[in-house]
């Protein structure tokens, strides 16, 4: 019984965030039925599943909710902002009454009593008000249920479009590849072109259209949803769309149609000659095509759209066969664990094979490598969460919080499916959590200040989440009041935290956002303005291997990127070497590698500095920084990584190459030693520590800030 506890309390976790969704969406269209039929059936699952394994507080809770929207569904309840307020709290009074189930004290039962009494005052007065129009009257047809959006609707259809543009289709400017490509967009399409119009080359004109095509489109959508992309050519072309197959229909309902029956349907075939041709008992498609009644390509077109509807059918089966299995996240860690192991010891083994020159033990490695290479894919994949999870949780922070602060603040994500790994998922919540309440309070103006300012009552903040190579980049932004240079210039004065006389361009202040107990705001309020929160914010990125870039246009806005690993658990690392030492330093940062001669040092003067193709870049010599004994070679290596928009070299002896590393954690006697983020173990069994360039960097900086202010 513990267990089915345990397995409720987590389907019903992700059944309220469904339903803080189905909500929120709910609010900004409050007459999509199909939202009220989500937000009811989380609800009925909540409290069904709740008296079915003991918790019989929340199914009782529930059970108020339940019906109102129950009453919604069928018309007598309208859905108001009230309505959402209410059923929100509702939400977090159940998410409460999950959480502390084993400890009800600190539940909140006088917001519970609240909460069911403003249901119970809903309810009384549907009971009350008169009846809307046919509310009373018979039950509605299914047919007329899925016509109007309601349960049932979003079940996956396939239909036939016959498409067959007149000769003068181009006369009017039409592509008919362009209405093809539109198609897509409803779902998923499998097109077969007609080739039988196309004249002789003598008789060719290219400004006629030959072509006609039959295409096959599965798809949740409505009729009326494919005629309107035609909606511009139906007097210009011979249009048929038929409903062919439900994939929401049981499968035994579905009879898989025979060669015959689809050239009928279609009416490429009378009757008649199907019981012709099946009285000579051949192959009927031949058979049809020898005897005239019909082209090869149509009888290939048939056989393909038989091909599809059972191919379409057979993978939903499938899948819904197939299902998912909840797995434990420590098992994942463990298994994740365990591939990183085998990544080491299959290194090792491809040296061994390497140095011994035996072919067979080199085949061997190869196969063992493969193989390594799709597992450690697939368990990695597995980690991987679409990062709209967490854009989800973030609609209700805005929402309540611009109420809170009487601002009008419309959120707009995308880049919802950009996946990552779930350990970084799991700490970017707070970071954003920091960001977004900084730009409702601070960055997005009141809708009197936006009127005056001539811009709109609305603020819009975005957030957009997109792949860069092995990173994802995730932008925050506002068109808010932006952040004024000089006023960051003038609190960190006042904070001495920069000198009077110091000259700092206008990005370096922006900078200064981020150091601990900073803050342009004038007062303090309980969102923001303490000094603490976007030092964390740098803190936490960097923590993750991550970059945070902040730029501002005084007046338009404010936009702050987050530079984040797909994974922790394996990088792409250069491997160079100082004297005996090897270090890694992460691929995806680095843009190339040049040479520094004897002579090229003299030249510098001591300054650090190198010309690149006529762009001076500064470069930090490890061997020195690291203080590692013995002489340089004659020519060193620099690597040119790009941290936070600047090119900064890192000078090492040698560069080994690109190696994929397995990220092992230090030691905690190493938690002091910023610039080394872990270690990892070489195919040689030799350990080699993986640098943070970017905390190196910082480090270097924060010391020569420090020199600079005792001078």
């Amino acid at each position: 019984m513990d267990t089915q506890r345990e397995a409720y309390r987590v389907e019903a976790y992700d059944l309220l965030a469904e339903l803080e969704i189905s909500l929120l969406e709910l609010e900004s269209a409050p007459d999509d039925m199909d939202l009220v039929d989500r937000v009811f059936r989380a609800m009925h699952t909540i409290k069904g599943s709740g008296a079915m394994f003991g918790f019989d507080a929340i199914a009782e809770f529930t059970h108020d909710v339940e019906s109102a929207f129950d009453r919604v569904r069928e018309g007598h309840i309208s859905v108001t902002t009230g309505l959402v307020n209410l059923a929100l709290a509702a939400r977090d009074q159940i998410r409460s009454m999950l959480d502390h189930a084993d400890d009800p004290v600190h539940i909140d039962q006088q917001q519970g009593r609240r909460i069911l009494d403003g249901f119970r005052a809903i309810l009384s007065a549907a009971q009350t008000a008169p009846a809307p129009d046919g509310a009373d009257g018979p039950a509605r047809p299914a047919w007329e249920i899925v016509a109007t959006g309601t349960a049932g609707a979003t079940g996956e259809k396939i239909y036939r479009i016959r498409f067959e543009p007149h000769e003068t289709l181009f006369q009017n400017g039409t592509n008919p590849l362009a209405l093809l490509s539109e198609l897509t967009s409803l779902g998923h399409c499998r097109t077969i072109a007609h080739l039988d119009r196309l004249p002789a080359p003598e008789a060719f004109n290219p400004e006629s259209c030959y072509l006609s095509w039959d295409i096959l489109l599965t798809s949740d959508c409505s009729l009326n949803a494919i005629q309107d992309i035609f909606i511009f050519v139906e007097d210009a072309c011979s249009l048929s769309i038929d409903l062919i197959d439900r994939l929401d229909a049981p499968a035994e309902a579905s009879v898989s149609k025979r060669l015959g029956e689809i050239l009928v349907a279609r009416g490429d075939l009378p009757p008649e000659a199907v019981d012709e041709a099946l009285e000579r008992q051949q192959r009927l498609g031949q058979i049809l095509v020898d005897a005239g009644r019909v082209s090869a390509e149509k009888v290939c077109s048939a056989l393909a759209e038989q091909e599809y509807v059972q191919s379409v059918r057979a993978k939903r089966e499938q899948q819904s066969s197939a299902g998912s299995v909840r797995v434990a996240a420590e098992k994942l860690d463990q298994l994740v664990n365990l591939v990183g192991e085998l990544v080491t010891v299959q290194a090792r083994l491809n040296q061994k094979a390497v140095l011994s020159r035996d072919a067979e033990l080199l085949n061997i490695s190869e196969v063992v490598e493969r193989l390594t290479d799709e597992l450690r894919d697939n368990t990695l994949s597995i980690r991987m969460l679409p990062i709209d999870v967490t854009f989800s949780k973030l609609r209700r922070l805005v929402r309540d919080l611009s109420n809170e602060l009487g601002k009008n603040i419309l959120l707009k994500t995308e880049g919802g499916d950009t996946e990552l790994d779930k350990t970084v998922l799991e700490q970017l919540n707070d970071p954003l959590v920091h960001i977004l309440r900084n730009s409702i309070d601070h960055g997005i103006e009141t809708p009197e200040r936006r009127g005056k300012a001539g811009k709109p009552e609305q603020g819009t903040i975005r957030l957009k989440a997109e792949h860069s190579g092995a990173n994802v980049l995730i932008h925050i932004s506002d068109d808010g009041a932006g952040i004024e240079p000089a006023v960051i210039r003038r609190k960190a004065i006042e904070k001495g935290l920069l000198s009077a006389d110091a000259e700092r361009s206008d990005k370096e202040l922006l900078q200064l956002i981020f150091l601990p107990g900073f803050s342009t705001a004038e007062a303090v309020t309980n969102v923001s303005g303490r000094g603490v929160g976007m030092d964390v914010v740098k803190r936490s990125i960097e923590s993750l291997r991550g970059a945070i870039e902040l730029n501002s246009q005084p007046g338009k806005g404010t936009t702050i990127t987050l530079k984040l690993p797909l994974t922790l658990a394996i990088i792409d690392g250069l491997l160079v070497e100082i004297d005996s030492d090897k270090f890694v330093l992460p691929l995806s940062s680095i843009e190339e590698c040049v040479e520094l001669s004897r002579e090229d040092l003299k030249k510098t003067h001591g300054r650090n500095i190198l010309n690149i193709r006529n762009q001076i870049v500064p470069f930090v010599p490890l061997r020195e920084r690291f203080a590692i004994a013995g002489d340089a070679p004659n020519f060193e290596q620099v690597v040119i990584n790009e941290v936070n928009g600047r090119r900064v070299g890192i000078v090492v002896d040698r560069v080994i190459g690109e190696h994929q590393i397995v990220i092992k954690t230090m030691n905690a006697l190493y938690k002091n030693v910023p610039e080394v983020s872990g270690a990892t173990i070489l195919g040689d069994g030799t350990v080699a520590l993986i640098l943070d360039v970017q905390k190196l960097l910082s480090g270097i900086q924060e010391e020569n800030l420090e020199a600079e202010s005792e001078r």
